[in-house]
């Protein structure tokens, strides 16, 4: 039976990559789609996550519209510098034809978690909040998940929306914190490995002889994202942030974990910092909270390889 899964969404490049990796997975059952701000505001997320389905052909799935602010503040803004002022590298795809379900995405999380328990594993690959007020609205939701993987946060790496936080984290630490705390089972694939998926130019170029809906959308979007990463690093290409989330899912062997308890900053310039617990003598702020599956090593080329075979059976 392939595993169902809730991806947490602010699409952004990545998210797309990661959404249509899923989708090309029979491991994989998305049940939905739920929206949140990050890359763009959650009203544009939802759109985006609509007009994906569409492309993918998949509009069977729903889509639930998510938090537009953080916990304790508003929304600090989208990064169109990164992801394009539509989150699309600014291809401006029409409106979609669907709508979202009449539901919050935390109520969403919380029904379809109650009508599963024990089956479902959520995915989020933005911002905590719809997740935490998913655990506010329903405490037992720890009971009936089977997992969280969640792409986001770094123990040992630096952030990259500030020099402490990585961006998912840092637009909104509270929920984060939230999260992490909860009793069940978390496994965080931060900067601490996405930072070693290296998609290279030759890697991109492969996706162009895919011959699907889902490749071609990958590389008209793919230019503007890939302009900001060369223009930021030493590099050529991208590098794979939210599908690692996804790659994990299938093929845990492709990373190296520890376990640790996680706090995570939210005041002054360390706001937004997942600060892992080392050793044995713990401090009070971390003691009596759950450990989690931090990855700190992958297969940077073996994972490219997956999500690029699953897109070219798409």
């Amino acid at each position: 039976m392939p595993r169902k899964i809730i991806i947490d969404t602010d699409p952004g490049v990545d998210d797309t990559m990661a959404i249509f990796f899923a989708l090309c997975s029979p491991e994989l059952e998305v049940i939905g789609l739920t929206t949140i701000f990050g890359n763009v505001h959650t009203e544009l997320a939802t759109r985006n996550a609509l007009r994906l389905l569409e492309i993918a052909g998949r509009t069977d799935i729903p889509v639930a519209h998510g938090a537009d602010n953080a916990l304790t503040g508003p929304f600090e803004g989208p990064v169109p510098f990164v992801h394009g002022s539509d989150g699309q590298g600014d291809i401006f795809l029409p409106d979609p034809a669907g709508a979202p379900a009449d539901i919050s995405a935390a109520q969403f999380i919380v029904e379809q978690l109650r009508a599963h328990p024990g089956e479902i594993t959520l995915v989020p690959v933005g911002p905590l909040t719809n997740i935490a007020l998913a655990l506010r609205l329903e405490p037992r939701i720890t009971e009936w998940v089977d997992q969280v993987v969640l792409m986001g946060g770094n123990a040992l790496a630096p952030g990259n929306a500030s020099p402490a936080g990585e961006a998912n984290i840092r637009n909104d630490p509270e929920a984060a914190d939230l999260v992490f705390g909860a009793d069940w089972s978390v496994t965080m694939v931060g900067l601490d490995v996405t930072h070693k998926v290296h998609m290279k130019p030759e890697d991109i170029a492969e996706y162009e002889t895919h011959g699907n809906a889902m490749s071609d959308h990958i590389i008209r979007i793919l230019p503007h994202y890939r302009n900001y990463f060369e223009s930021s690093y030493p590099a050529q290409g991208i590098f794979v942030h939210d599908s690692s989330a996804i790659a994990y899912l299938l093929d845990p062997s492709l990373f190296e974990t520890k376990r640790w308890a996680i706090r995570v900053g939210t005041q002054g310039l360390g706001r937004g910092k997942t600060w892992p617990a080392f050793g044995k003598h713990i401090l009070p702020a971390w003691q009596n909270r759950p450990l989690v599956n931090v990855c700190v090593g992958v297969d940077g080329p073996r994972l490219v390889a997956l999500e690029a075979e699953r897109l070219r059976k798409a």
